[in-house]
């Protein structure tokens, strides 16, 4: 088969597109979302050196429309139908997670998808953070009491000594434990790929994902970081805090289910990674039997919640409008910048998205 106007070099085996070719990537036409901000469009024709064209339902602001020759650049967090076509050479998106673009429709083949993380990793930490300590000095119980107008001391515990289980290593993973083991904590990654050597930097250990961690069973084929049978679920039960930083993939939806929230002895369950990885139900009987002690929830599987929605009546349990990890413009620029740079050397980004895995 011949490739197609969007066909790239250096692709991975097993890993997706690598860079597009350069003499597609000097013609190619910039097209950019509507919704984007008019410095950041600036800072992209900058980069580019190339005017942007605005997106509106398929056709440009000046009229062209997308059935015009040429191959096709975009930014923006939505891949409209018209764009899922073989002329797509690249699609940078504004976001982390990439899930939606991929469940929305089948991926143009040979078209490079590139994603924005900027300092989010940074963002997201000193959220989960920023709720730890809150827990640990009893704000929110100080905040019900304020409501009542009572006075009586509340006992506080020391963040230092205790273990925070981080599942997902990556960025995101890394820079939560990175911050909670500055402040003492003992972090501890579970990983979904296989490892060899030194854990990676900000945890003190890195362990396999399990079948059932509350059995105790075996671990997944091809998933282990150590080989123990039985380290997760034990983890899980020494466990201060649990956070969940996971992309959103066909092996990670539902993985936190009755099994692992059973496995759990009173830790507090953070998710600042995708809603759809948690089972609502099992957390809830979690929460009512006091295995979860707290939940604080950035993401739900369905967004936004609507006001009836029986996520709201979850005992111990906070949500936040999907804001810890808010992408800024300058994370968007920078990150298409850096991928631009690779791309026109001739690399494969490092923010390239395996289209196949979803992350």
């Amino acid at each position: 088969m011949t490739p197609g106007p969007g066909a790239v070099s250096g692709a991975v085996p097993g890993e997706g597109p690598g860079a597009p070719a350069p003499e597609l990537l000097a013609r190619a036409r910039l097209l950019v979302a509507p919704g984007l901000s008019a410095s950041l469009v600036r800072e992209l024709e900058r980069i580019t050196g190339r005017g942007a064209e605005p997106l509106v339902d398929g056709v440009t602001a000046g009229g062209r429309l997308l059935t015009a020759d040429g191959p096709l650049l975009c930014v923006g967090a939505v891949l409209p139908d018209a764009l899922r076509t073989e002329r797509l050479l690249w699609f940078h998106s504004v976001n982390a997670g990439t899930d939606p673009l991929l469940a929305a429709g089948p991926w143009p083949a040979g078209a490079l998808l590139t994603r924005t993380v900027g300092r989010m990793g940074e963002r997201i930490a000193q959220y989960v953070l920023g709720w730890v300590l809150a827990e640990c000095q009893a704000v929110p119980e100080y905040v019900t009491q304020h409501a009542r107008a009572e006075w009586r001391r509340l006992p506080t515990e020391l963040l230092a000594g205790q273990t925070a289980l981080v599942y997902g290593t990556g960025r995101i993973g890394g820079a939560v434990a990175g911050l909670l083991r500055s402040c003492g904590v003992r972090t501890v990654g579970v990983g979904r790929t296989a490892r060899t050597g030194a854990a990676p930097a900000g945890f003190d250990r890195v362990i396999a994902a399990e079948e059932d961690p509350e059995a105790g069973a075996g671990v997944k084929a091809g998933l282990g970081v150590e080989a123990e049978a039985g380290a997760e679920a034990e983890e899980l039960a020494g466990a201060r805090w649990v956070v969940a930083a996971l992309p959103l993939t066909g092996a990670t939806e539902g993985f936190f289910g009755a099994g692992r929230f059973a496995a759990m002895r009173g830790a507090t369950f953070v998710n600042v990674g995708r809603g759809a990885t948690v089972d609502p139900v099992a957390l809830e009987g979690a929460l009512r039997s006091g295995g979860v002690r707290r939940a604080v929830l950035d993401v739900l599987p369905e967004e936004p919640a609507a006001p009836g929605d029986p996520v709201w009546r979850l005992p111990r349990t906070v949500i936040t409008s999907h804001s810890a990890g808010i992408t800024a413009d300058e994370d968007v620029a920078q990150d298409f910048a850096a991928c631009w740079e690779a791309v026109a050397a001739g690399r494969r980004p490092e923010l390239t998205v395996d289209t196949g895995r979803g992350y």
